[in-house]
């Protein structure tokens, strides 16, 4: 009996230790000797001509202010490789971003690293046609809040391409498009980044062949409130989400900054959403979440949802509670279908940094679940009415709670029957 009581307090101690131990925040730490360039490069961004390249050279150069095209056409900006062209704005005195890129027409930006800008490294609005390509956008040092939002950041732009890219340590997302259309982003790796890859209130997309690792959050489909433009038809397909479960670092107040760490993938209100042939693993919260923009509103303390003017300048969103004054927002995910995907756990205890977490405990029986669905839904609706349909096929085994959150959890269940359908 002596040792059955040691070795389950053993285990007990072990398990505090476990849960207690500080999490050691990631860096991205290159070595770079700069070259005294920035004079001829700015001048080469003002001096450029429609259907131009600006060839930058081998080297690590460092910037004091933005580099800017606006109202240009048929652009390339190219360097020799993202491991040796790179451009810093480390210490930058003037603007926010690395390059920014405005009302333009067929850009592309290609070969080449770009670090550590006061605010987004790559921005480009109001652009038609738009490639960014085997491109690492960065922030250096171990994370932090204080870095750049958005390492690679197209809004309000239509045909946009990223592949072949790498995105480290933004304090919002790394590869984000938002309120664009006609949009595909492959084959690019997302790590230390609060959110590796999100689709913000954006239409046509297609996300393939990604990998999103060592973020808080790997993937976010989300449609917000009080925007002028709303997304829909969002397609994920054979993309790798993994081990995402380091701190959330982001903006209080900022909508990012209230994903939970150790979250997979969240689809969060928006409506034709396809999830298939993905590999989602090892998520402390779950690997992957569907819910509705209640359950980010819910917080009513302006405290936490409150931010500065300087933080909305840069592009981020607040926590709106009052989101239902805006009467063409859909709060609810509809018409989702999530089939063929590979998720699994090596975690054998949820997070108690969260709610979730805590849930999980406490309803679940301490298991972690693959798929987690709120069960919130508008009024006068009913789960299998077709505008609000989650359908769940083919996931290999994968464990599922329907939270039943309206209801205070009264109807928790693990069933997956009646969300054993097709949208077609």
């Amino acid at each position: 009996m002596k040792k059955i009581f040691s070795l389950l307090t053993l285990l007990f101690v072990a398990l505090i230790i476990y849960l207690a131990w500080p999490y050691q925040m990631p860096s991205f730490t290159p070595e770079r000797e700069y070259l005294d360039m920035e004079e001829q490069i700015f001048e080469a961004f003002i001096l450029a001509k429609d259907s131009s390249t600006i060839n930058l050279p081998e080297g690590h150069f460092l910037f004091s202010q933005s580099l800017s095209l606006d109202g240009k056409k048929n652009i390339t900006i190219k360097g020799m490789g993202m491991n040796k062209t790179v451009l810093s704005f480390k210490g930058q005195t003037q603007g926010a971003e690395g390059i920014k890129i405005t009302n333009s027409q067929n850009i592309t930006i290609e070969d080449l690293g770009i670090e550590d800008s006061a605010g987004d490294n790559i921005k480009v609005s109001d652009t038609d046609t738009i490639t960014l390509r085997n491109i690492r956008s960065a922030w250096t040092g171990k994370v932090s809040s204080k870095n750049g939002a958005y390492a690679l950041y197209p809004v309000l732009s239509t045909y946009v391409l990223i592949e072949g890219c790498e995105a480290i340590g933004s304090s919002d997302a790394g590869i984000y498009v938002g309120q664009s259309q006609h949009v595909v982003i492959r084959n690019n790796k997302a790590f230390y980044n609060v959110a590796g890859i999100e689709s913000e209130n954006s239409s046509h997309v297609e996300i393939y062949g990604n990998e999103a690792y060592e973020n808080t959050s790997g993937l976010l489909i989300f449609n917000l409130p009080e925007l002028t433009i709303y997304g829909s038809h969002v397609n994920a397909f054979q993309n790798k989400i993994y081990n995402n479960n380091i701190p959330n670092f982001g903006v209080k107040g900022s909508i990012v900054s209230a994903v939970p760490k150790g979250t997979g993938v969240v689809i969060m209100a928006t409506q034709h959403v396809e999830f298939t042939n993905n590999f989602v693993s090892d998520h402390k919260t779950s690997n992957l979440s569907v819910v509705s923009y209640k359950v980010f509103a819910a917080d009513e303390d302006p405290e936490n949802t409150a931010l500065s003017e300087a933080a909305e300048a840069q592009g981020l969103r607040a926590i709106r509670s009052d989101y239902e004054n805006d009467t063409n927002y859909n709060a609810y995910p509809g018409k989702v279908t999530v089939s063929n995907n590979e998720f699994k756990n090596n975690f054998r205890f949820p997070t108690l940094s969260n709610d979730f977490g805590k849930l999980w405990y406490f309803k679940n029986g301490g298991d972690i679940p693959d798929i987690a669905y709120d069960g919130i839904l508008p009024k006068g609706t009913k789960l299998q009415d077709p505008d609000v349909k989650l359908c769940i096929q083919n996931n290999e085994n994968a464990s599922f709670v329907f939270l039943d959150a309206a209801n205070d959890f009264k109807a928790f269940s693990n069933d997956l029957t009646p969300f054993n359908c097709s949208l077609n």
